[in-house]
């Protein structure tokens, strides 16, 4: 289920960003329209959309490790994006904007943790038949 809210919230909000209006970007930033900015928004939101489609297709993955793999990999993006922007909060202008990332971005952080080492990291089973052990190999 989070790899399904996490899919559909990244295809919407990447979906927005790479569709987003000069005015939009312009309104949102302190010095009017930028276009840097502006095509930094738009790449940002085709790494969305294709987060989003990566996560569509993993939930058909029935491999535990690969599964496993993927929570930490999106625990540690969503922790290294919330550093980014406290950083950013903290050190150049305080926004509104920058609170409601750090949550949203602590938040994802928080549940793909609790998900990946959440009952001793036993929440996400790995089923393995006994021939298929690589140790003997």
């Amino acid at each position: 289920m989070l790899f399904f809210i996490d899919a559909n919230v990244s295809l919407v909000s990447g979906c927005l960003a790479l569709l987003s209006p000069h005015g939009l970007v312009a309104w949102l930033s302190e010095f009017g329209y930028n276009h840097e900015v502006h095509e930094t928004i738009r790449l940002y939101g085709c790494l969305k959309i294709a987060v989003g489609w990566i996560l569509y297709r993993v939930r058909e993955v029935d491999d535990g490790r690969f599964r496993r793999s993927v929570c930490e990999a999106l625990c540690v993006c969503y922790a290294l994006q919330s550093l980014a922007v406290a950083r950013a909060q903290f050190t150049d202008r305080s926004t509104i904007l920058n609170w409601i990332a750090i949550i949203i971005l602590s938040l994802l952080c928080g549940m793909y943790a609790l998900f990946r080492f959440g009952r001793g990291g036993n929440l996400i089973k790995i089923y393995e038949l006994p021939s298929s052990n690589r140790d003997l190999i």
